[in-house]
């Protein structure tokens, strides 16, 4: 008895134990989902000991964390009108009496600075002492603000277009924690809706911390959209082909279980839901049906040729079992590539996804035949789907392409590589913090509100090392600092820059009476006297500490980056390393550039890379199934040519439609090719099989192979090509990106394993029809029937 058909036996005879395991299977991963957790931080694509990671990790230890302002503003001038202009203060006074925050600054919070020649030191004096009351009290305090405060210019105030801010700073320890979660749903939002209500004016809110969480709450609303839209589109498909309402009944349930087991795998791991993970649900449901549609398919076929149950549920497992458990190994490969990648991210989703894909298989193959084992045979009309005219057709018309137009075949096939080529070269690489977030929501739009109002949400850090104790508050070192200061402001990319030098241009100012056009930097005898005031401040000038470290070595000038891509990124990058390779010479001072957004974006460069090499992987890996299989060089090469073909196709529509490539994007190529080449598995299996049976003759080996999987070929690609349509209704770029081209590579992969592969079969057949290039598999795949069986 050989191992498939032992199996077929132990499933059927122990199927009460089986049942009882995958219940208990199923209790316990359904028991792990409590465990699920949302992601609180970027996605973090570098290793944590990567030179970009190690930099940024040292400006926190110097600065703390970055990414914690959250920034409230009004565009409506009614703002500077009594009763709205106090209680904007008001809302900010509000926040500030949450423990989530650590301090507010709104208009109404702003301390001038003022020289006390009596004591020499610098005091801190409020912009107003009460509340106004009337517009012209209001007025005069719009007119201080923007005539002589340049020092709050960007940071409380844009002066072009009088838009006002106030900036959160939430509380460095719960900002990448559930808190923060908390606070902005169940306080912030709240307080900012009833604002609006009561004063009909939009505010715009932004910010790191607001924005991560806004869309990670958007992709927990998509898990649930997406599970239930897959399950829907999949189980309409299904039933349109099979046309039995218990049939789909037991895939949905098997899928179901499967979906559970996703979630639950997901937190046994205790891993976070990013963006990718959330995608692994539905991914398992659109996998999962085509493993039905072969398991459920030959049952009816057994069924109607000699109608015996046992029989039939037995050949189910011995046959379908063994091509889909190498189908299945296959796809799964080709998600487990990434799991050798650098990547947490991506080794996170690799992981889980191959996981449940084999799961999703094992799931099938025991629970379908079980539970038709305690159900009657199918009717007559649940049988005639098998027989459909229309599927013929189809088929019939594949198989006069190949036997009557195969140049056809290959010229098209040739005009379709030179029109990709030209679009390959037309691609570009982008990736940005905020570049696949949802364009439609609210938060996007005050993202771009922010941007053309500030010069951008995402922090870019430059960090400079004196090398020395308080070695930047030497003029020398401050005014290198303004060199580069000038190069920022030149860069409409990026937003004023904040630094040291805004502190001690504005302790100038107030050490010539607050006269606006002294905020500038002191020259060397100016400084030693606003130092020497400053010592002796009571404040000390406390907002020196955001900007120096605590022994003065270190200092921090921080700028805003609009949403751009890594092409443009690079480009302001090597603008600002050749400026501070110039103003701050290395064997002087260490320089560097960092913060979140740049951090992901050489992210993105790096994850490129490690794709390549995944996408490389997948394809020795699956080479060496082949071989493992068919044990012919030549086959390899020809299995390949069509799963290859439609990834160069997506390359190339890529390139026309303008999508880059980006972590989402590079995504397609591993996972179409791991699904595709399982269309090639089971024609091959077939043809071999045919090979056999018609005496090694290739002609009625390939139609024979042709009108035997055809039919399984196009509905399992129907089902995935409307599969990973579902995901296009998603908000986020990316995801919809990946779910449109991977449904358009696996419509070609099916229409190249439909004709241009059995077009390569028939025209080398004299190279590869025989016995000495087709040796006996190590394993013996068959895919529909085998035809010997029954003789």
């Amino acid at each position: 008895m050989g191992f498939w058909a032992r199996v077929s036996r132990f499933i059927l005879t122990k199927r009460y134990f089986i049942l009882i395991l995958i219940a208990v299977a199923t209790s316990f991963l359904a028991s792990q989902m409590q465990y699920m957790r949302f992601s609180y931080t970027e996605a973090n694509l570098l290793p944590e000991n990567h030179p970009i990671n190690i930099e940024y990790d040292h400006f926190l230890d110097l600065f703390g964390e970055e990414g914690n302002l959250i920034i409230l503003a009004v565009e409506d001038q009614s703002i500077f009108t009594p009763k709205k202009f106090n209680d904007w203060n008001k809302l900010s006074k509000k926040l500030d009496s949450f423990q989530e925050v650590d301090f507010t600054i709104a208009v109404g919070d702003i301390q001038k600075l003022t020289k006390n020649t009596k004591t020499k030191s610098f005091d801190l004096e409020p912009l107003y002492e009460k509340a106004p009351e009337t517009n012209e009290d209001v007025l005069a305090i719009k007119k201080e603000l923007f005539e002589n405060l340049p020092f709050f210019d960007n940071i409380l105030y844009n002066k072009d277009s009088k838009v006002v801010r106030t900036v959160v700073y939430m509380d460095k320890t719960i900002v990448n924690t559930a808190a923060r979660k908390d606070f902005i749903f169940q306080e912030l939002n709240p307080l900012i809706e009833q604002f609006e209500i009561d004063h009909n004016i939009d505010v715009r809110v932004s910010g790191m911390p607001y924005i991560r969480t806004m869309n990670a709450q958007n992709i927990i609303d998509e898990i649930g959209m997406f599970v239930v839209l897959a399950l829907g589109i999949t189980a309409l498909i299904f039933f349109f082909f099979f046309r039995s309402i218990r049939a789909t009944f037991i895939t949905l349930l098997v899928v179901s279980i499967g979906v559970i087991w996703a979630f639950g795998f997901i937190g046994f791991f205790r891993y976070e839901i990013s963006v990718l993970m959330a995608l692994i649900p539905p991914l398992i449901i659109v996998i999962g049906v085509p493993n039905a549609i072969f398991l459920i398919n030959k049952y009816q076929q057994e069924v109607k040729k000699h109608g015996n149950q046992a029989r039939s549920l037995q050949r189910v497992i011995s046959k379908i079992g063994n091509a889909t458990l190498l189908t299945n190994i296959t796809t799964a490969s080709g998600f487990a590539t990434f799991i050798f990648t650098k990547s947490q991210l991506l080794r996170e989703f690799g992981i889980i996804a191959s996981i449940n894909i084999m799961a999703i298989f094992i799931l099938a193959l025991l629970i379908i035949p079980i539970i038709y084992s305690f159900l009657p045979l199918p009717k007559e009309k649940h049988l005639k789907h098998l027989e459909r005219k229309w599927i013929d057709a189809i088929v019939n018309w594949m198989s006069y392409v190949v036997k009557h137009h195969r140049f056809s075949v290959y010229a098209s096939t040739i005009v379709i590589i030179i029109l990709s080529m030209i679009g390959v070269f037309m691609v570009k690489i982008s990736g940005s913090l905020i570049e696949d977030m949802p364009k439609g929501k609210q938060f996007f739009k005050d993202i771009v509100f922010f941007e053309k109002e500030f010069g951008g949400i995402m922090p870019l850090e430059i960090v400079i090392d004196t090398k020395q104790e308080k070695g930047v508050m030497k003029l020398s070192t401050l005014k290198k600092m303004e060199k580069i200061d000038e190069v920022i402001e030149e860069i409409p990319e990026l937003s004023k820059p904040l630094s040291i030098l805004n502190v001690i241009k504005y302790s100038k100012q107030a050490f010539y009476s607050g006269k606006p056009q002294y905020y500038q930097l002191p020259n060397n005898q100016e400084k030693n006297w606003i130092l020497s005031y400053a010592k002796n401040s009571s404040s000390n000038l406390e907002m020196m500490d955001n900007f120096v470290d605590s022994t003065g070595r270190y200092a921090r000038i921080t700028t805003f980056m609009k949403d751009i891509g890594t092409d443009k990124m690079q480009v302001i990058e090597d603008r600002l390393s050749q400026k501070l390779s110039k103003e701050f010479p290395k064997e002087k001072y260490n320089t560097s550039m960092t913060g979140k957004a740049l951090v992901f974006l050489k992210g993105t460069n790096f994850l490129i890379n490690n794709l390549v090499v995944s996408l490389s992987l997948a394809i020795l890996l699956i080479s060496f199934f082949m071989a493992f299989m068919f044990r012919s060089f030549r086959m390899i090469i020809i299995s390949l040519i069509p799963n290859i073909f439609p990834l160069l196709i997506t390359a190339g529509l890529m390139g026309y439609l303008g999508i880059p490539i980006k972590p989402s994007t590079i995504l397609v190529f591993s996972i179409a090719f791991g699904i595709s080449v399982d269309d090639t598995i089971h024609f091959l299996a077939k043809y071999r099989q045919e090979l056999i049976a018609n005496n090694w003759r290739i002609k009625p080996s390939v139609y024979g192979a042709l009108k035997e999987t055809g039919v399984s070929m196009f509905y399992t690609s129907i089902v995935l090509f409307f599969g990973f349509l579902v995901f296009t209704v998603s908000s986020f770029g990316g995801t919809i990106a990946l779910g449109g081209l991977v449904s358009v590579t696996l419509l070609f992969a099916m229409v190249s394993n439909l004709l241009l592969l059995p077009s390569l079969l028939l025209s080398l057949e004299r190279s590869i029809a025989n016995k000495e290039t087709l040796k006996k598999p190590v394993l013996d795949i068959l895919t529909v029937e085998d035809q010997n069986e029954d003789k």
